[in-house]
């Protein structure tokens, strides 16, 4: 059995590969973060706010589009009836996962809570079964598998012409995310749709504190922090009956090249806001981590990192994973003006509150996500979030990478990464990765 191959340091030789590209509208964020930063009140920050998503109670009705659900696990089941919650004639009429008592509980689940009635034609098992779900008539494909999976499934609906919901984040590896963005400038050119789960993008009190960020209630922006530190997640003790891979699979958020660490699988929603309000990318990473609790898979449990950006600003960002510690999962954003926590308030220099979100405006934002993604469908206005959420899942990527080694690591370097994570191949047996903790530095 082998060990990850960033496991164990990174050399020159593991950042060669072919530069990727981010298209028309990521490229005006690579520029930001090749430079000064994004101006309060520019022309790119007014088309910005004129392309966030409608906030609707309900998509508008049109013609029945059918879902078929790829993961059938906690996430996924939600993400069915968040679709199913989004406006009328919805169904989801197809479902698939690699193991069968997860889809059924799934199916189980809609049955009671929705009327759905899944055929049993329309159930699918195995490593293939969303290749066999995207060709089974639906029109509307929703992805929430472990992300590892994510970048091939996601080529797949694509190349079917399948509109998308896909769970964040959309890769844990350099090649992943490259991929990601690859299949998203695809579907901007035919005209598909695709939303992302970064539901803080789709909540209306981060909506309206965004806006007057554009606006300049803050001033010039200096500096961020972004926070995910709570309790220690679930997992999985294993069967004797289990395989290597299906322990893993079911154990999966443990498991570096399943879930990319908590890093990436978990923090990218605080990292993904903070890239969002300032729009840009840093264009390097300096980190350190450890794992001091955990009890199954190779990860860590605390991530610490300073992202630099081209005109000098840091952002830290740190997240942790054990019980009796302080808790935070937050956002914090200084400027020349003010200060936000980007959710719902905007403070003075003093610290007295110069504006506050008070609407009672605020659907769940997972619903909305899915009214996005239905009323993007039915108005024939496309919408694809899907590079813009690459690039804060590889700013992730690039944060544990520089973890796990002890080096500074560049964006530029992950655009270029040939990192890949996982088994050659997928099948129900052993899997040659060991559970090897990384260790930075060289002796």
């Amino acid at each position: 059995m082998k060990s990850n191959k960033d496991g164990k340091g990174i050399s020159r030789r593991d950042f060669v590969g072919t530069l990727g590209t981010t298209g028309a509208f990521g490229a005006a964020f690579a520029a930001w973060g090749s430079g000064m930063g994004m101006p309060a009140n520019s022309a790119i920050a007014r088309v910005a706010e004129q392309d966030l998503p409608p906030l609707l109670e309900k998509a508008p009705d049109g013609k029945p589009l059918k879902a078929g659900l790829v993961g059938c696990g906690g996430r996924g089941t939600g993400a069915a009836h968040n679709f199913l919650n989004a406006g009328p004639n919805l169904e989801v009429v197809a479902l698939a996962d690699v193991f069968e008592d997860r889809l059924n509980g799934c199916r189980q689940a809609l049955k009671k809570n929705k009327g759905q009635e899944i055929a049993d034609e329309k159930c699918f098992i195995g490593f293939d079964a969303y290749q066999k779900l995207i060709g089974s008539g639906v029109d509307v494909v929703l992805l929430a598998t472990p992300p590892h999976f994510r970048p091939e499934q996601f080529k797949a609906c694509v190349n079917a012409r399948k509109h998308v919901f896909m769970e964040k984040p959309v890769a844990v590896d350099p090649v992943g995310a490259r991929s990601i963005m690859s299949s998203s400038r695809k579907a901007e050119a035919i005209g598909l749709s695709v939303i992302t789960g970064t539901q803080r993008r789709h909540q209306h009190a981060y909506i309206a504190t965004y806006k007057k960020i554009l606006n300049g209630a803050i001033g010039d922006i200096l500096g961020a922090n972004c926070y995910w530190n709570q309790g220690q997640l679930w997992y999985r003790e294993r069967d004797e009956k289990w395989t290597d891979m299906e322990y893993m699979i079911r154990d999966w958020v443990n498991w570096c090249w399943l879930s990319g660490d908590h890093i990436v699988e978990q923090h990218v929603h605080n990292i993904d806001v903070i890239h969002w309000f300032t729009g840009m990318l840093p264009v390097k990473a300096v980190a350190f981590g450890g794992r001091h609790r955990r009890v199954t898979g190779d990860q860590y449990d605390t991530f610490s990192v300073d992202f630099v950006y081209g005109n000098g600003m840091h952002v830290h960002s740190m997240c942790r994973q054990i019980n009796g510690c302080a808790n935070n999962v937050s956002e914090f954003i200084i400027g020349t003006k003010g200060h936000t926590n980007c959710s719902n308030t905007i403070y003075n220099p003093d610290g007295s509150i110069a504006w506050s979100y008070e609407s009672q405006k605020n659907n769940s934002p997972y619903d909305q996500e899915h009214i996005h993604l239905v009323t993007a469908i039915r108005t024939n206005k496309p919408v694809v979030e899907a590079e813009i959420t690459a690039q804060s899942t590889l700013l992730a990527i690039m944060g544990r990478i520089a973890a796990y080694t002890g080096n500074e690591v560049t964006y530029e370097e992950m655009m270029n990464s040939d990192i890949k994570l996982g088994p050659e191949s997928y099948a129900m047996g052993p899997v040659d990765i060991e559970a090897v903790i990384p260790i930075p530095g060289k002796k």
